[in-house]
């Protein structure tokens, strides 16, 4: 008999759950991919300690934080400050120049999402978007409810990325 504790999962993950960005993954290597976009769908699992009618978690909780972080990625390039290859030039509130792997870009500021990560793929957009969606979320449901949250990215059909956290 196990002693692990009883999980529930609800997930949400519909057609409305998607940003569409431009990003630039680097290698290790100092060489990058040409800027391109992608349709990104994502789907957010939560592992819950009970389902009891008192702890009853509304999916429309869930869809408001994801929709949310949706929108804010959305419509967006996708830059990984802590990139090693990564060096900002000039910086505006209207404008970011900078360059990647030794090209020059000039960007206007509201159509940039700027990440604390050190490269831009999905594996670690699931880890960044786990992280902000967790945060739109009441702090209470974490204290009893809420034992893990699962994100998933996803590209393109069958290809996308997936981060795990846990309590």
């Amino acid at each position: 008999m196990s002693s692990r504790p009883k999980k529930h999962r609800i997930y949400v993950g519909k057609d409305a759950h998607k940003f569409s960005a431009a990003h630039m993954t680097v290698f290790p290597d100092g060489t990058k991919e040409r800027l391109h976009g992608h349709n990104f769908q994502v789907t957010v699992a939560l592992d819950l300690s009970e389902i009891g009618f008192q702890s009853f978690l509304d999916f429309s909780v869930v869809k408001t934080a994801l929709n949310a972080q949706c929108k804010e990625w959305d419509d967006r390039l996708i830059l990984a400050a802590n990139c090693p290859f990564f060096k900002i030039v000039a910086k505006s509130p209207q404008e970011l120049e900078f360059t990647l792997c030794g090209k020059r870009y000039v960007i206007p500021q509201d159509e940039l999402v700027l990440l604390n990560l050190e490269n831009i793929a999905t594996e670690t957009l699931a880890q960044e978007f786990c992280h902000q969606f967790k945060g739109r979320l009441d702090p209470a449901l974490f204290q009893s409810l809420i034992l893990g949250i699962e994100v998933h990215i996803t590209e393109s059909r069958g290809q996308g990325g997936m981060y795990y956290w846990e309590k």
